[in-house]
């Protein structure tokens, strides 16, 4: 008789795995965190990294500016990667001493010249960039950039069996190392979704429909929430206007041999 029996067991834990946690069938998706991003490259997925405030706003605001941006982990040794690949560093925004330094804020890339390469520590955006970095597409997005990261991913998609997986990075808290859910991050990855042209997931339009219900009020949203607070707390409210303006970086930072840069 071929085949199993019917008193033969069968292995369904990977079936049952794939469809509880992988979103499958919907070729759309959404995740939170760097678990989130872990879980989309090891599937295969297309990976769009959405750090609002403010990794992902600033690497669109420097390719777009013709930047090169190794995104670099806290933790890690920013250093040595500018050494090896002949680039600057971008220091924390309250090291800044001068006007010539990069750090997150966009605003420091505003003369960015093109083929400038720069180490960008981010413990949010950085972190979920490596843990996704396995994938065959990682792209940086966000609300500034919303319209074109989703043209990519559309071509992608329109093309290929492959799906497509939006992180909201999330804020780590400082005291605990826990992750906490920040709607800036939502916001974005709801605004890149809304751009797709195929199926979502549960969880993937919940996201699309918070940004849909809220587009008109982005800017109020993003000044008051807890990261924009802190954010202005320390005199960065430039930052938070300009991650909070849909749409206007005609960019999709893809990451490509370690760096985030232009995809042509």
């Amino acid at each position: 008789m071929v085949g199993h029996s019917v008193c033969e067991p069968v292995d369904t834990k990977d079936t049952m795995t794939e469809h509880m946690f992988s979103q499958h069938p919907y070729r759309c998706r959404f995740d939170w965190g760097p678990e989130g991003a872990r879980r989309a490259a090891d599937r295969g997925d297309i990976v769009v990294i959405v750090d609002t405030l403010s990794f992902s706003t600033t690497v669109a605001t420097a390719v777009s500016r013709g930047g090169i941006i190794y995104p670099c982990k806290e933790s890690a040794d920013a250093e040595n990667i500018a050494e090896r690949v002949d680039a600057e560093v971008a220091v924390r925004r309250d090291a800044m001493t001068s006007k010539n330094f990069y750090s997150l804020s966009p605003a420091t890339f505003a003369n960015l010249k093109t083929g400038t390469m720069v180490v960008l520590p981010s413990l949010n955006g950085a972190t979920c960039t490596e843990y996704a970095a396995e994938a065959p597409h990682v792209f940086a997005g966000t609300l500034v950039n919303a319209e074109e990261v989703g043209r990519a991913i559309n071509s992608l998609l329109r093309n290929s069996q492959i799906n497509a997986c939006v992180i909201a990075c999330g804020e780590r808290e400082k005291e605990t190392g826990h992750l906490r859910v920040a709607i800036e991050d939502e916001l974005g990855a709801g605004a890149i979704l809304s751009r797709l042209e195929f199926d979502r997931s549960p969880e993937a339009k919940v996201c699309e429909s918070t940004f849909l219900h809220n587009r008109d009020c982005l800017q109020d949203l993003m000044w008051d929430c807890m990261s924009g607070r802190e954010l202005r707390a320390c005199g960065y409210e430039e930052d938070v206007r300009v991650a909070s303006k849909l749409n206007s970086l005609d960019v999709a930072p893809v990451l490509r041999d370690g760096a985030y840069r232009s995809p042509t």
